[in-house]
């Protein structure tokens, strides 16, 4: 075995030594063990102790200056938070102390997997990992190398029905199989997932959103009856047609805008000849590695794309002419997604963002019309739109990408990669946040109106203007309120 870090490891020491002097019989489990066999960095450290665990992790965090988080008092889990500057070692990680149930052997039993039922006594860990003795009484080390994760027994799903989830996750970031007769038992179980808190379904998902290839595993998620359960309201898109401009239907073009949308953001890829059209791709790498709340911005689009289209089977109309449309599904989807987010306890920042990126999406192709959208409505995107405004063009590529398929028209596609470049361009200071000229003082001083909403009305229509480019001075502007004063009182006298 390999150290898994360096700084961590002179951590595990200190804590080594110091449960050592309690006298507290001591195991690194589960996670760090098995990253540490594939010679993985990571940041979370799992310790069983023959003692109460949340006793130990309140004695942990005393002694490193962490903090101390309860976990699952029942089963006597705790956490110790290690940020950067609580204490010498510059990283920032997370001690999870769980009370061992039995010895260690019957502790590994009632784990999940084979891959994280192994252990090493906490005592015999130094700085070298190479001759430590590896607890694997269930062929754990066997299963990494063949790439597998098998459950440990049929029951660790009933124990615990999260670990259908984690199933999927691991085998996203660890690029490993799930074991036939596991994932049989996940398809089984699949109906438990529906039982655990909100907040577990959204950890997982937050994890799983952010490997490269998540679309693969959404679609494997729904393979095993997870994806249904986890999102029903998604699952009433199946078997929904679209117009004939579609290649799939509501479902397959939802997973397939997030296949599209992993494919744009793969901003290093310089041999996809469908991207070539779009070379500003790249510039903005910095901004989708924002991070919000526990995630990504990458991910954020993810789940967004997953859920752009979620209203279009409650909206769904025949017209007329017999043509299928969705009128309102991108302010309706926005409530929906809202609700879905909400459920799984995401935080009102990330469901802010994803809403927005839902009842914004078909707003960068209407401001088109014919030609190059005017300035105006560049100003009125980014303004509606906000920190979203990005985020929101590049749904958009992705929307086009997933509509078409197969049947995409090379010239359609470059005439929305050049719109998009466009209004990229015009994402200047001066037109998404113009300098003040003037304020309502001004308005209520020199035109002699009263304090409501109608300053706040001309105060936006002289922004929109400024944005536009059509003023540029406070001259310019009071002479702007002064014309559109004028031609409301003619209106009225008319």
């Amino acid at each position: 075995m390999k150290v898994p870090n360096t700084d961590l490891n002179l951590l595990v020491l200190e804590v080594r030594d110091f449960l050592a002097q309690q006298r507290v019989d001591s195991y690194l489990i589960g996670g760090y063990v098995r990253d540490a066999l594939l010679g993985r960095a990571t940041k979370d450290i799992d310790i069983a102790v023959q003692a109460s665990a949340l006793e130990v992790a309140q004695q942990v965090a005393s002694f490193l200056g962490g903090r101390y988080v309860l976990l699952d008092e029942r089963n006597k889990v705790a956490r110790v938070v290690m940020l950067e500057g609580d204490s010498p070692y510059a990283c920032r990680c997370y001690l999870d102390f769980s009370t061992l149930r039995g010895d260690i052997t019957q502790d590994l039993a009632q784990r999940d997997f084979t891959i994280d039922a192994m252990a090493v006594r906490l005592d015999e860990v130094a700085e070298d990992w190479s001759k430590l003795e590896l607890i694997d009484p269930f062929g754990g080390q066997s299963d990494l190398r063949k790439g597998l994760i098998r459950q440990i027994s049929s029951g660790v799903f009933y124990d615990d029905p999260a670990r259908l989830l984690r199933a999927v996750r691991l085998a996203a970031e660890y690029s490993l199989a799930i074991e036939e007769k596991t994932e049989a038992s996940i398809c089984s179980s699949a109906h438990l997932i529906t039982t655990v808190a909100g907040e577990r379904i959204r950890e997982e998902l937050r994890r799983l959103l952010s490997v490269p290839s998540a679309a693969y595993f959404l679609r494997y998620l729904d393979q095993l009856s997870l994806l249904e359960k986890i999102f029903p309201e998604l699952a009433q898109t199946k078997g929904v047609r679209q117009p004939k401009e579609h290649f799939w239907d509501v479902f397959d073009h939802s997973m397939e805008t997030v296949v599209a949308l992993e494919r744009l953001l793969d901003f290093e890829k310089s041999t996809d000849e469908i991207l070539n059209s779009a070379p500003y791709l790249k510039t903005l790498a910095p901004h989708f590695e924002e991070e919000i709340g526990g995630m990504k911005r990458s991910s954020l689009a993810k789940l967004a794309a997953l859920l752009h289209d979620i209203a279009k089977p409650k909206t769904k109309s025949i017209g007329e002419d017999g043509r299928t449309h969705f009128f309102g599904h991108a302010k309706e989807g926005a409530i929906i997604a809202g609700d879905i987010l909400t459920r799984l306890r995401f935080s009102g920042r990330e469901i802010k963002i994803v809403q927005k990126m839902i009842e914004y999406h078909l707003r960068p192709g209407q401001m088109s019309n014919e030609g190059l959208p005017t300035r105006r409505a560049i100003y009125r995107y980014f303004r509606d739109a906000g920190e979203v405004a990005i985020d929101t063009l590049l749904l958009g590529l992705a929307d086009h990408l997933a509509t078409r398929g197969p049947n995409l028209d090379l010239d359609a596609w470059e005439e929305h990669t050049k719109l998009v470049g466009y209004i990229l361009s015009r994402k200047e200071e001066s037109i998404i946040a113009p300098p003040k000229l003037i304020d309502g003082h001004d308005l209520i001083n020199l035109f002699g109106m009263k304090p409501g909403r109608q300053i706040g009305e001309l105060l936006e229509l002289v922004r929109e203007a400024q944005g536009a480019r059509e003023i540029n001075t406070r001259e310019e502007a009071l002479a702007w309120v002064e014309m559109i004063i004028e031609n409301e009182s003619k209106t009225q006298a008319n």
